[in-house]
């Protein structure tokens, strides 16, 4: 098997991958755009926030087995895994795939495992393919294929060794060569299809989750209409031996269940009518949100005279992670301070953001008036609030699941 491994995308999937494989015996070559980024590797640091990653980094570049660069270098096998998101209209924007693959076009050789594993619409590995022809590279004697990651955030490291994996080739050849190198180092099934399949796959993964949110999104809306608890409800509805209703929350984040379903939804048009609908509640159900925080800073204004302070509790897409990508918290707390509510921003994984101050969530406790609860994160459970303060909680906070 061969050994060495240039990473494009050094980010939540990238990294994470590159310091595993590197402590797995690979020399890797990772790469980056961001300078800060590929300094803060060298290091043996990182810049995001994931458990057991830094300890899996530091060992990595101590050993030398894990270098960062700006630029590709050869190598065996090329893993793509930078980000895809949209244009406006939820277009898909696969621009930095193309430009990744331009990137390692001087270095590919005859022999190479070329792998895309960033969650791309349908035909994005045959897209890879073309990109390469285009810059002159025979890609007959390459192999090429897609094996969308699938790891929950917060279990990052575990979960790329645990999780089945899947993997579709533009060649039967090349799915063949792909598996062999995932089972290397992945102790879950790794699972052969072609590319398109495999794109699809976890399209369909993530769009499935999301049309589960949409329905507890869209049973939280009409029980506050109706003046009922939702969480009490969810967990009598769920002592049915077979419904398994999901909790609901602000919205959708994240690069992956925010995102994807509109890959397919622009390539189904009309035919994707539940993805399309999903998509669009848990999009809604953000703006709702909105609309509850406004309402009550409103009122409490008009009564007391003086503009509420609003602390939102959270700005990442999910509990306990730093991740503000796609991120309803994060969305709902920008627009506020766009309306001129008075914000205190909440976010304990991270220390500082461009558009806001970061305020430690027990000071924030002490200077709101209003508690919104946006993410359900550990430093939040339990916490002791003033029957002064006003708490609006669209995460369950301290709702037994």
């Amino acid at each position: 098997m061969s050994k060495k491994v240039c990473v494009i995308g050094l980010g939540y999937i990238g990294l994470p991958t590159a310091a595993l494989l590197a402590n797995r015996g690979y020399d890797i070559h990772g790469v980056d755009v961001v300078k800060s980024t590929v300094d803060t590797i060298n290091r043996g640091e990182i810049h995001i926030v994931e458990p057991e990653l830094d300890t899996f980094v530091q060992a990595a570049v101590n050993s030398g087995k894990l270098k960062a660069s700006l630029t590709p270098d050869i190598a065996d096998i090329f893993i793509i895994a930078v980000p895809t998101p949209f244009h406006e209209g939820y277009v898909p924007n696969v621009d930095y795939v193309v430009s990744a693959t331009k990137a390692i076009t001087p270095y590919v050789k005859a022999g190479d495992i070329v792998i895309l594993e960033s969650t791309s619409p349908v035909g994005t590995t045959d897209l890879v393919e073309e990109t390469l022809k285009e810059e002159g590279v025979d890609t007959s004697k390459l192999y090429i294929a897609h094996c969308p990651e699938r790891v929950l955030p917060g279990q990052i490291m575990r979960e790329l060794v645990e999780n089945d994996r899947i993997v579709g080739g533009i060649t039967p050849e090349a799915t063949e060569k792909t598996v062999e190198f995932y089972k290397t180092f992945v102790s879950g099934e790794v699972l052969s299809t072609d590319a398109r399949t495999a794109e699809m796959a976890k399209l369909t993964e993530n769009s499935f989750r999301d049309t589960n949110i949409a329905f507890a999104n869209e049973l939280s809306i009409l029980c506050d209409k109706f003046g009922i608890d939702v969480w009490e409800l969810i967990k009598l509805t769920n002592r049915h031996p077979r419904v398994n209703v999901l909790q609901p929350g602000a919205g959708v984040g994240g690069h992956c269940i925010a995102v994807d379903p509109w890959f397919i939804v622009h390539a189904g048009g009309d035919d994707a009518k539940i993805i399309r609908a999903a998509r669009e509640i848990n999009t809604y159900k953000t703006e709702w949100s909105i609309e509850k925080i406004k309402n009550a800073a409103l009122t409490f204004e008009k009564e007391n005279g003086r503009k509420a302070k609003v602390a939102c509790m959270g700005l990442a897409f999910k509990p306990d992670i730093d991740d503000l990508r796609e991120a309803p918290a994060l969305y709902i707390t920008n627009t506020l301070k766009a309306q001129d509510f008075e914000v205190l921003a909440v976010e304990p994984n991270i220390s500082t953001h461009s558009n806001f101050n970061i305020v430690n969530h027990n000071d924030a406790l002490v200077k709101a008036d209003i508690i919104v609860y946006l993410v359900a994160h550990k430093e939040f459970k339990n916490l002791k609030v003033n029957n002064d303060k006003i708490i609006i909680d669209f995460c369950g906070i301290n709702k037994e699941k």
